[in-house]
Parts: C-alpha cells; sequence; structure tokens
C-alpha cells in the first residue's frame, strides 16, 4: 500500500477518535475520567497534536486535498469495492479501479473526491 494512503487512514483514525471524545455523554464521561484518570481536553489537545504532525508529512498536493475535503465528510479515505466508490455509491472508471490494484498510488474518486483504495 502506498505510505502516504497509509499516513490519510491514520489520519481518518485520529479525526474519528477526536469526534468521539466530542460525543461521548455525560455518564460515560464520568466513568472514563474516575477509571482511567482521563482528562478528555488533554486527549483532545494530544490527538490534535498528532493530526497536525501526520498532516506535515504528506506531500503538498495531498495535504492540500486532505484538508479541503475533511471538513466535509468524516470519511476521506474509502474503500472500491467491485468498482463503486464505498464515499458515493458511484461507480469509477474501470482505468482508475486498474490502476488501483495493489493500492500502489493515491487516486481519488471523480465525483466525491475521497481518497480510493481496493478492497480486494
Amino acid at each position: 500500500m502506498h505510505p502516504q494512503l497509509v499516513l490519510l487512514m491514520e489520519l481518518q483514525d485520529l479525526r474519528a477518535q477526536k469526534r468521539a471524545l466530542h460525543q461521548d455523554s455525560g455518564e460515560t464521561v464520568g466513568l472514563e475520567e474516575e477509571h482511567f484518570n482521563l482528562d478528555r481536553s488533554r486527549a483532545v489537545e494530544l490527538l490534535e497534536e498528532k493530526i497536525e504532525s501526520l498532516k506535515d508529512t504528506l506531500t503538498p498536493q495531498l495535504r492540500t486535498r486532505y484538508e479541503r475535503i475533511a471538513p466535509q465528510r468524516d470519511r476521506v479515505v474509502v474503500p472500491v469495492i467491485q468498482g463503486t466508490c464505498y464515499g458515493c455509491f458511484v461507480s469509477i472508471p474501470t482505468a482508475t479501479a486498474g490502476d488501483q490494484i495493489g493500492n500502489t498510488l493515491v487516486e481519488t474518486c471523480e465525483n466525491c473526491g475521497s481518497f480510493l483504495y481496493i478492497v480486494e
């Protein structure tokens, strides 16, 4: 798999963790803070730092594209299953799917702009 695609997937996972910290209910928060000595604001701060450091390792073109689409969707990296982008559920061109075998390139969906990886 292309190393930049791996970084994009890591960024997506970190953003999901950050969202989960913001969305947890009050009861869950109290239990986590009590039993695990968790400081949620510090955890969010650490996640933001890690996200920024990972974004710095992206190529300039990928970082620009990532920063443009990330605020619009929860998942910026989506699978392609049987020729269909699972970000927008539109069939992708056969040439794009063929180029992505082994996920050696970083491709985007022409329709929704999500980064693609092929599920074989």
